[in-house]
């Protein structure tokens, strides 16, 4: 949640809107390794993602932040999910876009105040739960299931 003030001195909790990118290559996931100084899941994997800016969409967002956090450029492939849950693992980010993204190769640099690595997995072998930050491997797991079984996408999680 965000603490804002209105114009009328009056006080509200708002939700966070955040977008987070399933960016797959040849059965590889690219997750990125929290550094140890990022506010929220230190030192965990997370998918490259991050706060929706004001002035901007979410397929625009989750290409910035996937270009911020990797050096990878990046093309939407679709809108994978839609998270709409106020009791999301991670409260201050409980609205989330989720979007398949195909990436070329890499050609720029990962911002190192936020990720200290950014690494290709297999999808069949992932860090473990414990390393894993947010509820990505909730996401991870949902699109493993679409892979065996797909599903009509977006998927709304509410």
């Amino acid at each position: 949640m965000i603490t804002c003030y209105f114009e009328n001195k009056n006080r509200a909790e708002l939700r966070h809107t955040v977008v987070d990118a399933l960016v797959i290559s040849r059965g590889k996931l690219l997750l990125v390794k929290r550094s140890k100084n990022s506010i929220s899941n230190p030192n965990k994997y997370a998918l490259p993602g991050g706060f929706l800016d004001r002035d901007e969409n979410t397929k625009e967002a989750v290409l910035r932040e996937v270009w911020e956090e990797t050096g990878y450029k990046g093309k939407i492939v679709s809108l994978f999910e839609v998270i709409d849950r106020p009791e999301r693992k991670e409260d201050r980010q409980n609205v989330g876009f989720v979007y398949l993204v195909k990436v070329d190769e890499k050609s720029g640099k990962e911002d190192l105040e936020e990720i200290s690595d950014v690494l290709w997995f297999d999808l069949n072998k992932l860090p473990k739960e414990s390393e894993m930050g947010f509820d990505h491997l909730e996401i991870i797991e949902l699109y493993k299931k679409h892979l065996k079984k797909p599903q009509q996408l977006p998927i709304i999680i509410s």
